[in-house]
């Protein structure tokens, strides 16, 4: 695939009127947290309907699309959130959706996926991944929706960023789960338009942190990935696609242990009542470190979709 440039502000503005009657607007509150290292705020997309952030990018794409690029279907390829998302914007279109998955994708998001009207077709992480690089798959047919590389799905994305400036302009950087890095380019696009001084970090799970060391080394490099209770997030490298995006938008990457996201998980449980799945954990992980200093700091809690039998683990002080 070739790379990809950031959209213009227009775009994502675009995209917020044509989301509108799908994604909500999400709410920005305060974590009850006496002694964190910073005043910490959290951006609930785990409140959308599906779930996850991702119903705001799937909504853009397929609503740009016309009736003859939707006249076979679409498709996509995703551990779950972003497959709800296509699947119940393809469903409001009256159109079939199928959704490749890797094997270890959580029952939880492939039960939701059937619910929407999705089609599952499981291949081997490699497979799938393979599919994430290169955008393509010979065997089927119909319009395919990238979960990350997309121009459109990455200003549905950015819709985010305006609500957090609305709702605190005087926020001082935002911490976004990395995965692809749809949603950080996405978001960093819109906060760099309108206030640049804001910085945006994003954050990544020890298991598959490929942001990070390739920041360091100026060149995207390859990681080994072990697949793990947050599946939200996490790969084995970054996507050539989005290098030149992300390495320009994003002011670095914060690496989170496994711990440290159950810890925040059970958290925000615990003081604020919000359930979030360990990819939309993270970004509060990375928060409460201390590593994006101080100040206002957005949290963006990016999906709540995971297994009941993980979080009462967590409750436990286990991990999954």
């Amino acid at each position: 695939m070739q790379p990809l440039e950031p959209p213009q502000l227009f775009a994502i503005v675009d995209a917020r009127r044509r989301i509108a009657d799908s994604a909500i607007r999400t709410p920005l509150v305060r974590l009850n947290v006496e002694d964190a290292p910073a005043e910490i705020y959290l951006k609930l997309e785990n409140l959308q309907p599906i779930g996850s952030f991702k119903l705001r990018g799937a909504g853009n794409a397929i609503g740009l699309a016309s009736e003859e690029q939707l006249a076979k279907g679409v498709f996509t390829a995703s551990a779950g959130n972003m497959a709800q998302g296509v699947a119940w914007n393809a469903r409001r279109r009256g159109v079939p959706c199928t959704v490749i998955v890797p094997d270890h994708a959580p029952e939880t998001k492939l039960a939701a996926i059937t619910r929407l009207g999705g089609k599952v077709i499981k291949v081997p992480f490699d497979e799938w991944w393979q599919i994430i690089i290169t955008g393509e798959h010979e065997a089927l047919e119909g319009l395919f929706i990238h979960p990350v590389s997309d121009p459109a799905v990455i200003a549905g994305n950015g819709t985010i960023g305006l609500e957090i400036l609305e709702d605190l302009p005087d926020v001082d950087s935002v911490i976004v789960p990395y995965g692809g890095g749809g949603l950080s380019s996405g978001i960093a696009t819109a906060l760099r338009a309108l206030k640049p001084a804001v910085k945006v970090f994003a954050c990544e799970v020890e298991t598959g942190a490929p942001l990070a060391p390739s920041l360091a080394a100026g060149a995207p490099q390859e990681v080994a990935y072990t697949a793990s209770f947050v599946d939200g997030i996490g790969g084995k490298s970054v996507l050539p696609s989005m290098w030149p995006m992300v390495s320009r938008l994003l002011d670095g990457s914060l690496v989170m242990t496994l711990a440290e996201i159950a810890a925040a998980l059970r958290l925000l449980i615990e003081r604020n009542r919000v359930v979030a799945e360990g990819a939309g954990a993270s970004s509060v992980a990375a928060a409460l470190s201390g590593k994006a200093g101080g100040g206002k700091i957005v949290c963006v809690v990016s999906g709540g979709n995971i297994d009941s039998a993980k979080v009462a683990k967590i409750l436990k002080g286990e991990l999954p």
